[in-house]
């Protein structure tokens, strides 16, 4: 579980800047925020709005991965430790196909590891329900500075 420390550390850091807010379209941004407030299942809104519309075939596989690691959290939150697994795993399987160290100013590779600290222990062992959850720490996306070209 996220202490209060850390949640006021995340909610006070800033995820984007303007020239992102001008760029990116806006229900990928309201995705971050909601991320990044632990609102994973309305993360998951955000980002398949975007996703079912006209996201590009690269962008369309970010998402679907960004998605999948927000209900990875979602279902954690519900007692679902089953279901967190498969989501993890099978966003992590979607952030490797894309095969890029960065897409939409996101560092996959620094938020990768975010994921992998707080879920890696949903596949240390052959049944994810007989495991017991640690505390963790959730991930916090902030944007590189540097705006990105996508499809």
């Amino acid at each position: 579980m996220m202490t209060e420390m850390t949640e006021s550390a995340a909610a006070a850091e800033v995820a984007y800047a303007a020239e992102h807010a001008a760029a990116y379209p806006d229900d990928y941004l309201a995705g971050i925020d909601l991320y990044n407030a632990g609102e994973f299942h309305a993360a998951h809104d955000a980002w398949e709005a975007r996703w079912v519309d006209e996201a590009g075939p690269r962008e369309k596989l970010f998402l679907q991965a960004m998605i999948q690691s927000a209900v990875a959290f979602h279902h954690l939150e519900i007692g679902r430790k089953g279901a967190a697994r498969r989501m993890y795993v099978m966003a992590k399987e979607k952030f490797a196909r894309l095969e890029t160290p960065c897409f939409m100013s996101l560092d996959l590779v620094d938020y990768q590891a975010q994921l992998d600290r707080a879920l890696a222990w949903l596949v240390s062992g052959p049944d994810p329900r007989e495991l017991t959850q640690p505390d963790m720490e959730f991930p916090s996306i902030k944007l590189l500075p540097e705006v990105m070209e996508y499809d």
